[in-house]
């Protein structure tokens, strides 16, 4: 058990604030499509009736709101407002924008921006490239652990050694949710290359034949905050490519490094 654990478990009301949390993540990754209750309930791994009360109370201070003709939960208005308060703090998007979109017209593949968020990445923009065969396994607001996905790959890599291995501490079921590449052994194995190549590969680990690169940017004290990535299909990322792409994101990554070391 990790004192971190230990600690939240120890504060009066910590648990009904991790389960709310919670469900706002799951509310606000399926943006204006909306989730089903049944859905969040069992994402969630709690009973329907508490899911329900913890949404009531959520709804009630303008957090989620509940569609009259369809009953789907969607993100609420006082998200927004927050959201438009902490930007000004912690959004990187104005500066890295057209970053982003150079590294889509360089490569001609889609490129991402994603944020790390506690033990997950969520995507902040997502630029399309020309190539007109493209991988729709990013988009803004999708959120994936550490290490599954190539940006939370390339971040989990930077990471301080005893970081990565209180993640793996928290996450003993990786290989269980997202299949035997994500192994702890594998895993790391996979860390180890990133440290080595400088940016990560995901090899189609996510979904057949899509593949990944990403690249972490860091922030001016020097830890990975953020990453950027590209996506496509198999064979636009193959052995006589993949250097040219890694080259190309390191060097927009970097970019983006030295921008927010300036800015913030």
């Amino acid at each position: 058990m990790d004192n971190q654990g230990s600690k939240r478990r120890s504060v009066p009301g910590a648990q009904s604030v991790a389960r709310a949390a919670r469900l706002l993540r799951l509310v606000t990754s399926a943006g204006d499509d909306g989730v089903p209750v049944a859905e969040l309930a069992r994402r969630a791994e709690l009973t329907r009736p508490t899911t329900h009360r913890l949404l009531t109370a959520l709804q009630h201070e303008g957090l989620v709101d509940q569609d009259d003709r369809s009953g789907l939960w969607m993100p609420g208005p006082e998200l927004f407002l927050m959201g438009s308060v902490a930007a000004s703090r912690y959004d990187i998007t104005g500066i890295a924008r057209d970053i982003v979109r150079s590294l889509a017209v360089r490569t001609e593949e889609s490129a991402f921006l994603s944020v790390r968020r506690g033990d997950e990445t969520v995507c902040l923009l997502r630029e399309e490239g020309s190539f007109p065969i493209r991988s729709f396994v990013l988009s803004e607001g999708v959120r994936f652990p550490l290490g599954v996905a190539s940006a939370g790959l390339a971040i989990l890599a930077f990471l301080p050694p005893h970081d990565v291995d209180a993640y793996f501490e928290r996450h003993p079921g990786l290989a269980d949710e997202w299949g035997a590449p994500h192994s702890e052994t594998r895993l790391r194995g996979r860390l180890r290359d990133t440290q080595e190549r400088g940016y990560a590969v995901n090899s189609g680990l996510i979904v057949e034949g899509s593949y990944g690169v990403g690249a972490a940017v860091f922030s001016r004290e020097g830890h990975p905050q953020w990453a950027l990535s590209l996506t496509g299909v198999e064979f636009r990322f193959g052995p006589d490519r993949l250097p040219e792409l890694g080259r190309t994101l390191l060097a927009h990554a970097h970019q983006l490094t030295t921008r927010i070391a300036a800015a913030r």
